[in-house]
């Protein structure tokens, strides 16, 4: 759904507390991008653009995202290339890190960023497939985005998190070995499947508010938490979810200081408290939980403009209503859960352990109706979908559209937050 770029990055990370992946580092010789014209055939086609029309909804299986560090995301399609792909596909697995070929058989690019590539592999002994995520490092952008992730990823391991399996590094790159998620994004699910109640609502919250407090118990805070960030880890129907991309994540020791300042995040899930620019917690993710239980019951965003303006006054109002269908439909204590979360004070905003507690989450939904909701999610889902695509053929300004040359629109900016604080504070003294 929401698909937005956003990469303010995040301060310096402070050591991890705990290592236990394995990391090989004997620097290599400086390469140029060898990756530049990968293959990007039938492994990798294109899907549908996401909900709204951002970078990220463009799932891994399409060759260019708008994210600068695409996740690890499935591939889709064939499972049978070409004689030309396949003689592609050989001229440059030869220039991968030797290391890394020495393990894996490449098979395919998955995903793209600005730089990073993500590309499915197989292990050669086990034949169990995975994602590489390269990092080049060279840049100082994709250095830093690189460290917050591994900072990140060396230190969890639950069953809602993506997996780190192994580190290799270069002189210039990173290969990140992880878990492949086959399963597509949360919403492609939605839109495929025949049926969503508020029980199927609540079992997914379930799964990614349970990663949250995990995270949240580390002293780690996503600060990008979006759908496109929830993947589903297999098709079948009983697969779990799981976090991803950890590009923007804050990572601290227990008993350092658990404020943050940095502004980072997706204009239409960004807590109001990063907004007015003041020093903020872990609750900014459970604001954006909230954003997203609120599309996960709708298929509407609860705060939507295409003018960035007005779309953070609405934040900072905390502005939205339960109008329109399918609301008439979903349950009062539905309903109780998102307002507990879309609080505009962090501090009377649920945590997510406090989130798990609450009577929807525990009791599964089963007071609420059983109504299907499926249609009515699929069809507002696919219409926005369509006005975002419409918007950016149209569109040349920095307003939100997608664009495959540069994610630099849909970045939350200094500037804008500046602006927007200057004219509170003029309407505060007045």
């Amino acid at each position: 759904m929401g698909c937005r770029n956003s990469k303010v990055l995040p301060e310096p990370p402070g050591d991890v507390q705990l290592d236990l992946v394995k990391k090989v580092d004997t620097p290599q010789p400086p390469q140029t991008d060898v990756y530049k014209h990968f293959i990007c055939g039938d492994y990798a086609q294109s899907k549908m653009n996401g909900a709204d029309g951002g970078g990220k909804a463009c799932s891994v299986s399409t060759c260019q995202t708008q994210d600068p560090t695409a996740s690890a995301r499935p591939a889709h399609g064939s499972s049978e290339l070409s004689d030309p792909q396949r003689k592609k596909v050989a001229k440059y697995r030869a220039k991968f890190d030797p290391r890394v070929t020495a393990k894996y058989d490449i098979k395919a690019l998955i995903g793209r960023g600005s730089f990073s590539r993500v590309v499915r592999v197989e292990h050669k002994s086990t034949r169990q497939p995975y994602a590489i995520k390269m990092i080049e490092t060279r840049y100082r952008e994709g250095r830093e985005v690189c460290e917050s992730e591994l900072c990140v990823l060396r230190r969890v391991r639950h069953t809602n998190i993506i997996q780190l399996m192994e580190v290799f590094e270069t002189a210039e790159r990173v290969y990140m070995v992880m878990e492949l998620a086959t399963g597509g994004e949360l919403f492609d699910r939605i839109i495929a499947r025949g049926s969503f109640t508020e029980r199927d609502a609540t079992r997914v919250l379930q799964m990614v508010l349970d990663g949250l407090k995990y995270l949240h118990t580390l002293g780690i805070t996503h600060r990008d938490l979006k759908p496109e960030n929830l993947l589903y880890y297999h098709p079948g129907a009983d697969s779990k979810i799981i976090i991803t991309d950890f590009g923007l994540a804050s990572s601290r020791k227990k008993g350092d200081e658990c404020l943050m300042k940095t502004t980072c995040g997706t204009p239409e899930y960004i807590a109001p408290e990063i907004l007015v620019r003041k020093p903020y917690t872990n609750a900014v993710d459970m604001w954006a939980l909230g954003v997203i239980s609120y599309i996960l019951l709708s298929g509407t965003m609860p705060f939507d403009d295409d003018n960035r303006m007005r779309l953070y006054q609405q934040i900072l109002k905390g502005k939205y209503s339960f109008s329109g269908e399918p609301w008439p439909n979903v349950s009062n204590l539905a309903k109780d859960f998102v307002e507990r979360i879309l609080t505009v004070d962090p501090s009377e905003r649920l945590t997510a352990g406090q989130a798990l507690k609450h009577p929807w989450i525990i009791s599964m939904a089963a007071s609420s109706s059983m109504k299907n909701l499926q249609r009515c999610i699929s069809q507002n889902l696919l219409k926005r979908a369509s006005s975002r695509c419409h918007s950016t053929k149209s569109a040349h300004s920095t307003r939100s559209s997608r664009s495959t040359k540069s994610n630099k629109a849909r970045r939350v900016r200094e500037k804008e937050l500046r602006e927007l604080n200057r004219r509170y504070q003029q309407q505060y003294n007045g």
